[in-house]
């Protein structure tokens, strides 16, 4: 029997006095926990918690998940799906972004996915084969309960834009709850949040200009989210395009930043802005202005905030 373990390439080291990192592998990324205590057993235990965590949202809510719930639903051909409170919270944020973005943030527009591959690469997909998915894209079509969730045949939902960022805020919870006072650093792939601490944790932000270049940030509490170019993006023409796909179009998002970095009260709303924000493209900047929270815009022209 596989153990976690060995499922997550769990691993634990002592970075300096005080202060344990915890890594594991999940939903595609590197996730990472910074524990401050002296008690190596105390710091095994966050991270356990942690990692178990962030695999149980993952089999649930990733599309890649053969028995998961996502998959149920992408796969029930119209037929009402059963669903808890856990997963209708999720799909109402969904329906909210929806509605507030005016239909540019849709999860069921992760079909795109079959033809878009952001791989670094200049293969861009053929223009006739964009036209067949976004008849198979739209939120309004879909029938939202307070247990059950009809999606139409032939559509598709991808978490993506929500999971990894949720499942932050849940880790985080988490160990608070069974560990009160404990300072820690919840990082999954860039998606970070922190417990509340006198001693502020010094973030690294990459800039537009590679990852190997980085800004600091102080986080003394709340989170932050970055949504950007930097890993997956595809080259046309010599100019870099974004990740980010207009549901309405089926192509990236014209004038897109190269990054936006959103600090906000919970990880989601961190990420779910920041995203918002890069599918507003040129206008980015006016849409963040009007949030109220603190935010970083970086652009490849140097016009970065």
């Amino acid at each position: 029997m596989t153990t976690l373990a060995e499922k997550t390439a769990l691993a634990l080291t002592l970075t300096e006095p005080g202060l344990f990192r915890g890594r594991f592998g999940a939903m595609a990324c590197r996730c990472e926990l910074l524990i401050r205590t002296h008690q190596r057993s105390l710091a095994q235990q966050v991270l356990g918690v942690a990692a178990r965590e962030a695999l149980r949202i993952e089999h649930k809510f990733s599309r890649y998940s053969n028995d998961g719930l996502c998959h149920a639903i992408n796969h029930s051909q119209g037929k009402p799906v059963s669903i808890d409170q856990e997963t209708h919270q999720l799909l109402s944020l969904a329906d909210a972004a929806w509605r507030l973005s005016e239909g540019l943030f849709d999860i069921s527009s992760g079909i795109l996915g079959k033809v878009w591959h952001f791989d670094g690469s200049s293969r861009l997909p053929a223009p006739e084969r964009i036209p067949p998915l976004l008849d198979l894209i739209g939120w309004d079509r879909v029938t939202l309960g307070p247990s059950s969730f009809i999606l139409p045949s032939g559509m598709a939902i991808d978490f993506g834009g929500l999971g990894k960022e949720y499942a932050v805020d849940r880790v985080l919870a988490l160990c608070r709850h069974h560990w009160p006072g404990l300072a820690l650093l919840v990082n999954f792939g860039g998606d970070i949040a922190v417990t509340p601490t006198q001693a502020p944790w010094r973030v690294g932000v990459s800039a537009a200009n590679g990852p190997s270049t980085t800004d600091a940030l102080l986080l003394s509490e709340g989170a932050i989210a970055t949504s950007g170019d930097t890993e997956r993006y595809l080259i046309r023409d010599g100019k870099r395009l974004s990740h980010i796909l207009n549901p309405k179009t089926g192509y990236p998002v014209e004038s897109a930043p190269a990054s936006v970095t959103v600090q906000a009260p919970r990880c989601t709303d961190a990420g779910l802005i920041a995203t918002l924000a890069m599918l507003h493209g040129e206008h980015a900047e006016q849409f963040l202005g009007a949030q109220g929270l603190p935010f970083r815009v970086q652009r490849l022209t140097d016009e970065a905030r």
